[in-house]
């Protein structure tokens, strides 16, 4: 008799009352998913949105879900280091824990832009006002015992090779699909990079990535072509939020894992480990990005 093939689920999350949670970009699709789902277990979620206004009707709707669920709601816009660290500061002189950093938000191939500090936006939003956040926060998490990371990346990063001579695509003709490639592998770069960093410290935080495969959500909206085949390939939210959900809160997660759907080539399914392409495994690039990062951001860790 064939063995029945188990699905992670929602329902495999253990008790989370006690931990605190930061979901960035918390306001639709993935990320107001794990944080009506987390807020359901127990966790106290932090919404660090853009859109405040739009972030206190999604938390109104999550306790009207689950009464008695902590939900706050705070502003953070990941486009402008000044509102990375005004949101840092903050958050860290109300709480003295933070158990899982979501690193959620982003755009996704947009007309060119740039943000307030001057990074294409793509890289800037999805990579660098990340990094910068989990920068500020690392005393927090150093100091929360089995805190995690999780980077959000997409199967769309094989499509990602950095030129480090012009991050901003200011020297070159603007390719969006291929910006925002980088970004999604720049995520895993920092997963991968951290993980080697902190090996050695008992006291860092997990590093981990995943992927929402092919997903139902208004990431798409700048790219007509994404939403037209979405309407045939695409998963619903709630099956495309369960590798991020398992990178945060499954207990045998370990540092540099990544997690995806277990369909062909990662386009539908459930939650599983995961491998990415050869090029995001290269130490020598994932060392420049790190270093490049810092240098932009003027975050160290």
């Amino acid at each position: 008799m064939a063995k029945t093939r188990t699905r992670w689920s929602a329902d495999d999350i253990p008790d989370q009352r006690g931990r605190v949670v930061i979901i960035t970009g918390s306001t639709s699709g993935l990320g107001e998913e794990a944080a009506r789902v987390l807020a359901a277990k127990g966790a106290a979620v932090v919404m660090a949105v853009r859109n405040t206004a739009k972030g206190e009707d999604v938390a109104a709707a999550i306790r009207a879900a689950s009464p008695g669920a902590e939900v706050v709601v705070m502003k953070l816009d990941l486009a402008s280091l000044a509102s990375v660290k005004a949101f840092a500061d903050a958050f860290s002189a109300d709480h003295g824990r933070l158990d899982i950093l979501i690193n959620n938000a982003g755009v996704m191939m947009c007309p060119y832009a740039k943000t307030e500090d001057g990074f294409e936006i793509q890289m800037g939003t999805n990579h660098l006002g990340h990094f910068a956040l989990t920068g500020h926060l690392l005393p927090l998490l150093r100091a929360t015992a089995g805190s995690r990371i999780v980077a959000t990346s997409s199967f769309g990063h094989a499509m990602g090779n950095i030129d480090f001579t012009d991050m901003s695509w200011e020297r070159r003709p603007y390719n969006t699909n291929r910006a925002y490639g980088d970004s999604k592998l720049a995520a895993l770069y920092f997963t991968y990079e951290f993980a080697r960093r902190f090996k050695d410290d008992p006291d860092a935080p997990i590093a981990v990535a995943a992927h929402p495969g092919a997903t139902s959500t208004e990431l798409a909206r700048h790219s007509p072509g994404i939403r037209f085949f979405n309407r045939f390939i695409a998963q619903d939210v709630e099956i495309g939020t369960l590798p991020t959900l398992m990178a945060a809160t499954a207990a045998d997660v370990e540092a540099g894992d990544y997690f995806g759907p277990d369909g062909f080539m990662g386009i539908r399914g459930y939650p599983v480990k995961v491998d990415s392409n050869a090029r995001s495994h290269d130490v020598a690039l994932a060392r420049k990005l790190w270093e490049a990062s810092e240098a932009m951001t003027g975050v160290r860790f």
